[in-house]
């Protein structure tokens, strides 16, 4: 063992012990100190030991006396050293005097309140901090219910499908007017329109009118199927309001050598042809194009010849809210044009129960002199809050009557081997035998020995306010071959309302509003010149009710050709798209 490490190769802890345990050591050899243990006069071994040097001899009584007493005294010392390190190192029985505090209460610690229940705590659960945390939990809650339940749901209910209605959308005007740039000739104004067709004079005051809407029809083989034009849709159904003999068929409708050709054909087999003996064609624009107030030129070669009648080809606008040849959409609405609420919006235009007033039992002596058949005005200016209707609504909470009039750019007729063209408008409610003020403050007709005012003046479907012009006799499919220019300007309203009718490229007549001022017979109000945004319509049919059919002289088929369609406004009065602010209908159609 290195006896400079005592306790080297022993476990520590024996050493411990040896050291508060072992009895005292002996003094080093030499010491001075005095052996207790030794009497007067002895010496330690040279050895070391207590045991008396041989040359000391035996000891002595005393010293063995004295020895025993040593001996108890370090018995007692030892003893008394174990009972001091116990009490040293021992622990009370109560931790309370050892320093530590047992009640918890009386030395609180910051987060005591989280876990304390003592209703003796006074501070508030609802924290700043609580609620900051609580209130975030709820936004992430109500955001992913928003996005992975609300959002799916509100897009299934609100989700509407992209239209290729080209007047307010796709191809055309936005509610708010803006035109878009579409690639190809797209636009609203063909890219074909020559320069020189960008402006035009009004025919009745001279004033400029800028041009608004265009097609040339110079590109072949275009089809007008639903969605095949972003302007125009061809229409695939039987016309039965006018009792016509030919079924609509967008097959019809093409173009050709540069212009837009509708065709009629006689079908020999009748069943192949939804039972009916002619296939004819009609174009609409009806929620794709639309303008209100301008001037509208279409030039045109007419179908036959100017000596055979039969034919009925037609060029003409209606207010959007109302489509040709879907009758129930024009149920009270065509051929109306009121903002009154009266006797004139009700059904046969009579009190209810009654035959009054006395003028409704004075009109059309095919039906018994009764002056209107019309159901009433469906949208009229007596529309009760929160039923159906456009709008819009006045400030006083009333509605603004709503309809869909019509006026005619032309209809081609044949009378006494001459051909000839109605220039009409159509109105509802009625005057009085369909009376019309005739004096020059009402309507002008420009050359007597071209254009007249037509004896036709309506019946118990509608009020008619026509000319009755000659053609140009060389604007036949079979006659000449020219194109020649028809249209009408106009401006809707009250009391500055008109309409002027051209033919030929000259001026044929003009109604003025004054026209259409109410009549105390019939106790109705004044008529505006339509306000409502008009469409375009183009067709070719065969109808008795229109004309006489020389069956054995018409020739087959027969083709009305129009080799451009011109729409002008004034500058400072554009106004096209077919749901416009002041008269919207879109919503109206889509419900």
């Amino acid at each position: 063992m290195d006896p400079r490490r005592p306790f080297a190769g022993r476990d520590p802890r024996q050493a411990d012990n040896q050291r508060l345990f072992s009895s005292p050591q002996a003094p080093p050899p030499n010491s001075n100190l005095r052996d207790p243990f030794l009497g007067p006069g002895e010496a330690r071994g040279s050895n070391g030991s207590n045991q008396p040097s041989p040359s000391m001899g035996a000891p002595s009584l005393k010293s063995i006396q004295s020895v025993r007493r040593l001996e108890k005294r370090s018995s007692a010392g030892s003893m008394g050293s174990v009972a001091s390190l116990s009490a040293k190192y021992a622990l009370s029985h109560s931790p309370a005097t050892w320093g530590t505090p047992l009640l918890v209460s009386d030395y609180p610690e910051a987060d005591d309140e989280l876990h304390n229940p003592d209703s003796r705590n006074k501070r508030s659960t609802f924290s700043a901090r609580g609620l900051t945390n609580v209130g975030c939990l709820l936004v992430l809650s109500f955001g992913l219910l928003a996005l992975f339940v609300g959002y799916p749901m509100i897009s299934a209910f609100t989700k509407r499908t992209q239209t290729t209605q080209g007047g307010f959308n796709l191809g055309g005007i936005n509610a708010t007017g803006q035109i878009p740039v579409l690639p190809g000739n797209h636009g609203l104004i063909d890219k074909d329109t020559p320069e020189s067709a960008f402006t035009k004079r009004s025919y009745l005051n001279e004033e400029e009118f800028v041009l608004v809407f265009s097609d040339e029809f110079e590109q072949d083989g275009r089809t007008f199927w639903a969605g095949d034009d972003p302007y125009w849709e061809a229409v695939d159904l039987h016309y039965w309001g006018t009792n016509d003999l030919e079924w609509y068929d967008p097959a019809q409708v093409t173009t050709q050598d540069g212009a837009l050709q509708i065709r009629v054909d006689r079908v020999d087999d009748p069943s192949i042809n939804h039972n009916m003996s002619y296939r004819g064609g009609m174009l609409q624009s009806w929620n794709k194009f639309c303008f209100t107030g301008g001037l509208i030129e279409v030039s045109v070669r007419l179908p036959g010849s100017p000596t055979v009648s039969g034919f009925w080809p037609g060029v003409w606008t209606m207010g959007n809210l109302g489509r040709a040849g879907y009758g129930a959409t024009n149920e009270g609405l065509w051929p109306f044009s009121y903002d009154s609420c009266d006797v004139g919006t009700l059904p046969n235009q009579t009190y209810p129960g009654t035959e009054t007033p006395l003028a409704a039992r004075q009109g059309d002596s095919h039906y018994g002199g009764a002056l209107s058949y019309l159901p009433g005005q469906r949208l009229s200016a007596c529309t009760c809050p929160g039923e159906s209707h456009p709008g819009p609504v006045r400030p006083n909470g009333d509605y603004v009557g709503r309809a869909a009039p019509e006026i005619d750019i032309l209809e081609a007729l044949v009378e006494e081997g001459e051909g000839r063209v109605s220039l009409s408008a159509q109105f509802a409610p009625f005057n009085a035998d369909y009376r019309t003020p005739n004096d020059t403050s009402a309507m002008v007709f420009y050359d007597p020995t071209k254009t007249v005012q037509n004896s036709y003046r309506g019946g118990v479907w509608q009020q008619c306010t026509s000319g009755l012009s000659v053609t140009n006799q060389s604007c036949y499919e079979l006659s000449g071959g020219c194109f020649t220019t028809f249209g009408f300007e106009y401006k809707p309203g009250f009391d500055e309302g008109y309409i002027t009718w051209y033919n030929n490229n000259e001026r044929a007549w003009t109604l003025y509003a004054a026209a259409m001022v109410g009549d105390q017979a019939t106790e109705i109000e004044v008529r505006p010149i339509p306000l409502e945004p008009m469409y375009i319509i183009m067709n070719l049919a065969i109808s008795e009710g229109f004309g006489e059919i020389d069956v054995e002289n018409l020739v087959f088929p027969a083709t009305m050709s129009i080799d451009y369609v011109r729409v002008y406004q004034p500058k400072n009065a554009v106004n096209t798209g077919c749901d416009p602010k002041e008269f919207p209908t879109a919503q109206y159609i889509d419900t």
